[in-house]
């Protein structure tokens, strides 16, 4: 019966086992594609909040520059600014400079025609993602224009899409390799010799650094032209090395070399000498229990020499040596993103190492633990303590975790209406209500610690021996009496048969025994390979009794792979997170394009008038543009009741703020052409409610003032 149900046991066992990984990789692969899919093409996390001219404006003469505003620094090089006449023709000198704070201009050649010119964008923002965009402004009337605007590709397409995939490898990859190696030195120290955490720990080493090398390659492109084939043009290779992020990307490489070293000692020599300790201790047990321990001391001492001390200072080495390179890895994203702009840069920084560093001894703890409860050996099951220690170390990394998103919530939100309104404060909610369900499934978790125990697990293996102890004899005399007819016994043979007899008895014997040594050997090979299988199926069976002994471990099980389970969706929703606009940037972005759009309509009133004498009546129409605090453009437009221009001697325009008491302020404006008068740098000095008086005359001796009032500003 062993031999027909232990491979059964076995396999559904392992199937169980490869059911579950491949629905949390199947859960992976969705949850990425589904984020992928909803995400924007190129989430800016800079803004453009300002430009000179404005988006829209009529000038009346050709500006020597154009200048734009952004929400934080940028970075520029030739070409970052573009701007293109009615034809689509350059007419930039093309080298973009810094005027001051975070505005940026380029210089305009002289001699530009009348008609509407385009102004056409690609920086990057301060904190390493690409911003685009485009907006027009006229010079003495719109035209028409041949430059036609589209939507950038910048950061989107298929190199965006690769872009992403490696942000969130390289997320996963820093979890596994600095959660597993935290929990292998923090809690279960005899996991650094077990094969499936060490695969764990050194699968993360291998995706941060693939991913890392692949990020470094797609940089040039994904703020670039956005191309397939620049990926490998190496040309944008230099270019992105002497970036910030670039920088932040090959020092995370050289920290990853670091690592691999840390890796070899923890799973190399740390692993070797706590299994040597642990077979010099029952070596040491083992002897004493023969010799009644009279001569064998407690076996912690080896040769005059204190193997806990020992054990202690490295581990105490590893685990400063790993902090040192999990923080740096932890700042090579904490000085290139959201953390390294925006305010009080200062402090966001550490805490956000402190915050990466909490997620990586959480979810990666998390996932080693997942791997010892299904996938480490029957003899080096993790014991209850471990599990406890974990408990106790993720609940701590969890209040670090709490503690530091608030900070960072508020910082990157900044008002309770970001946190609704825009697509980050909706991601953050989602990440909030995500991060609250993994603290319940982990609540049950600690209550299956709790009630973990020793006993049935050492009750498992010793059935489980005493299983494994009948199973191997009775295949052993199985293979007993298999053999046992083939030897002839020396009593059987014919006592009265003479010597030449039993020579050609023996000869015979020999004879056969040579010819039948191949059928011999092929049966000892199949017995073998049967016995071989009869073994493993055994082993598996007792594996699967010694995890199935106790009911709380079983529970723990279950509870841990829902953890993982949501651990990846967390995962996915905080990588898009990261690389979207901040709630704080994108509502003060809304804010300065509602402002400007606002600004860049003219303010257009007309005033009729009568001056009381001959052809004295007629019509004032005043424009102010862009009707805002600081430097206007007026024109005042004088028509005849038929709609004719009306060529008056004089026209006077006068500015009055009751409120303050300011004004009049008088504006002579200079007579254009019939019935046209301009006047260029009419300066507002504060918004309010405006009284507009304009004195028409319309001969010697005929003149009236007509009033009303305008919001300006």
């Amino acid at each position: 019966m062993t031999q027909a149900i232990a491979p059964r046991a076995a396999a559904t066992t392992i199937g169980g086992v490869a059911f579950r990984v491949r629905a949390l990789l199947l859960l992976l692969l969705a949850v990425i594609g589904a984020v992928l899919a909803g995400a924007a093409p190129a989430s800016a996390h800079a803004a453009l909040t300002g430009s000179d001219p404005q988006q829209g404006a009529v000038v009346g003469r050709a500006p020597t520059q154009v200048s734009l505003t952004f929400s934080e620094k940028v970075a520029m090089s030739d070409g970052s600014v573009r701007v293109l006449d009615p034809k689509g023709k350059r007419v930039d000198t093309g080298k973009a400079t810094d005027l001051g704070g975070t505005t940026y201009g380029v210089k305009l050649h002289s001699g530009l025609p009348d008609g509407t010119f385009t102004v056409t964008y690609q920086v990057v923002s301060a904190d390493s993602h690409p911003v685009s965009g485009a907006f027009t402004f006229s010079i003495g009337a719109p035209s028409q224009t041949s430059v036609a605007l589209s939507d950038p590709a910048v950061g989107g397409g298929v190199v965006g899409a690769l872009y992403g995939v490696g942000r969130y490898v390289s997320y996963a990859g820093f979890i596994l390799l600095v959660g597993g190696a935290a929990f292998v030195l923090a809690c279960w120290q005899r996991g650094a010799g077990v094969r499936p955490v060490q695969r764990l720990v050194v699968s993360g080493w291998l995706a941060l650094t693939g991913a890392t090398l692949t990020l470094l390659l797609l940089r040039g492109s994904y703020v670039g032209s956005g191309k397939v084939g620049d990926i490998f043009d190496l040309t944008l290779l230099g270019q992105v090395l002497q970036t910030k992020a670039g920088a932040a990307l090959v020092s995370r490489l050289l920290l990853l070399a670091a690592g691999a070293l840390f890796i070899a000692v923890l799973f190399g020599a740390y692993a070797r000498r706590d299994e040597a300790d642990a077979t010099d201790a029952t070596d040491a047990t083992d002897a004493t229990d023969a010799t009644d321990a009279t001569d064998k001391g407690d076996g912690s001492d080896k040769g005059g020499v204190d193997v806990d001390a020992e054990r202690r200072d490295l581990t105490f080495g590893l685990a400063i040596g790993g902090a040192v390179v999990a923080a740096g890895l932890a700042a090579s994203w904490a000085m290139a993103e959201h953390a390294s702009t925006g305010i009080q840069a200062g402090l966001a920084m550490p805490v956000d190492v402190l915050h990466l560093l909490a997620v990586a001894v959480w979810l990666g703890g998390l996932s080693a633990l997942l791997v010892a409860l299904f996938r480490a050996p029957a003899e080096t099951q993790i014991d209850a303590v471990a599990v406890r220690r974990f408990s106790r170390l993720a609940f701590g990394s969890v209040t670090v975790l709490a503690a530091t998103g608030i900070y960072q919530s508020w910082r990157q939100v900044g008002s309770w209406s970001a946190l609704t309104g825009t697509w980050y404060g909706q991601l953050l909610l989602i990440k909030i209500g995500l991060v609250a369900v993994l603290v319940g499934i982990a609540w049950i978790s600690r209550r299956w610690t709790a009630q973990l125990s020793e006993a049935p697990q050492a009750k498992a293996l010793a059935t489980a021996g005493a299983t494994v102890g009948t199973t191997a004899g009775a295949t052993a005399r199985a293979e007993l009496r298999t053999k046992q007819p083939t030897k002839v016994p020396a009593n059987s043979r014919d006592s009265s048969s003479g010597g030449s007899d039993s020579r050609d008895t023996n000869s015979r014997d020999t004879n056969s025994g040579d010819s039948n040594s191949g059928g011999s050997n092929s049966g000892d090979s199949r017995r073998a390979a049967q016995l071989a299988r009869q073994q493993a199926a055994v082993a598996t069976t007792r594996q699967k009794r010694l995890r199935d002994a106790d009911p709380a471990r079983a529970g723990l099980r279950r509870s841990v792979l829902a953890e993982a389970g949501v651990a990846v969706v967390l995962l996915a929703v905080t990588t898009v997170l990261t690389s979207t606009e901040p709630g704080r940037t994108e509502e003060a972005a809304q804010q300065a394009t509602s402002s400007s759009s606002q600004r860049s309509v003219p303010l257009s009133l007309k005033l009729p008038f009568d001056t009381g004498g001959q052809d004295g009546k007629g019509t004032a129409e005043v424009t102010l543009d862009p009707a805002r605090v600081g430097g206007n453009e007026m024109h005042v437009f004088v028509e005849r009741p038929n709609g004719k221009a009306f060529d008056v001697p004089e026209v006077k325009v006068a500015f009055t703020l009751e409120a303050k008491k300011i004004g009049p302020l008088p504006v002579t404006p200079d007579r254009i052409a019939t019935g046209h008068w301009s006047a260029i740098g009419v300066q507002i000095p504060m918004a309010g409610d405006w009284e507009i008086a304009v004195t028409v005359r319309t001969s010697d001796i005929d003149q009236t003032t007509v009033t009303k009032n305008a919001k300006i500003g």
